[in-house]
């Protein structure tokens, strides 16, 4: 799927007026995230640690209008000073996220470091965002995993894993707390989409074709695919929608283990 066909039911004037705040939108699912809502009008801040990526997508013609800062979600004085800078926010997408693969399961430093990404921090970024959010009645979108349903195989993504669940329980749990104040807080659980974090897996042909041969819809994910979902979320048509989680596998979790 491409974007323009994943953003062809919505108007293109959706979010005008309207800013958007999406971390870890530097690559993969968090960028194709910032041009979807800039597609439909939205101020759109997307936010990344590297100064190189940052530099090098602000200069590609598909990523016009949206502005580009440098933020690392681990440090709550900086989370706190990007929120204070922002006049309005409607739509947060937590988006930043990171695995140390194998390495989760011995090192203790690297457990909570992905544990600190990839779930305390959109605690930070849902407290600092909470009273411009509440002026807006707006929305938090959390980006959670298949991983939050099942273990595969012998994986020892154990961080990854626990920090994945654990978002969907952040998101119940804020839905309610923050719902006094009018914000809606939903997740997307992706499935196996190809980003250079899954690469190692699509770029060989038999871990690729496993994938697609479980997936009802017998292909892998595109980033893309994950556009419309965001979207919907953070639009009036979901507006009774809050504390659910949307998962976008093409019917992975679901299927038999192909052999």
């Amino acid at each position: 799927m491409s974007i323009s066909n994943a953003l062809s039911p919505f108007r293109k004037d959706l979010f005008q007026g309207k800013t958007v705040l999406v971390s870890g939108a530097t690559s993969g699912i968090g960028i194709e995230l910032a041009r979807g809502f800039a597609a439909l009008s939205a101020t759109v801040i997307a936010t990344g640690t590297s100064r190189e990526k940052l530099d090098r997508e602000s200069g590609r013609p598909e990523n016009a209008g949206i502005e580009f800062r440098q933020l690392d979600v681990r440090d709550e004085s900086t989370v706190n000073a990007l929120m204070s800078d922002l006049d309005r926010l409607d739509v947060l997408v937590n988006c930043a996220g990171i695995s140390h693969g194998g390495a989760e399961l011995d090192d203790m430093t690297r457990f909570a470091d992905v544990i600190d990404v990839n779930l305390v921090a959109m605690m930070r970024m849902a407290q600092a965002g909470r009273k411009l959010l509440s002026a807006s009645r707006g929305t938090i979108i959390n980006i959670s995993s298949m991983l939050s349903y099942l273990v595969e195989g012998k994986s020892n993504v154990v961080g990854y894993t626990a920090s994945k669940t654990g978002v969907l329980g952040l998101t119940r749990a804020l839905a309610h707390s923050y719902g006094q104040d009018g914000i809606r807080v939903n997740a997307i659980s992706p499935g196996y989409h190809k980003t250079d974090m899954t690469k190692p897996l699509w770029s060989r042909p038999e871990s690729e074709a496993l994938v697609a041969g479980r997936t009802a819809l017998q292909r892998w994910g595109t980033t893309a695919d994950l556009v419309g979902y965001a979207v919907f979320l953070a639009s009036p048509a979901a507006e009774y929608i809050t504390a659910t989680d949307l998962p976008v596998d093409g019917g992975y979790v679901v299927g038999n283990v192909v052999f």
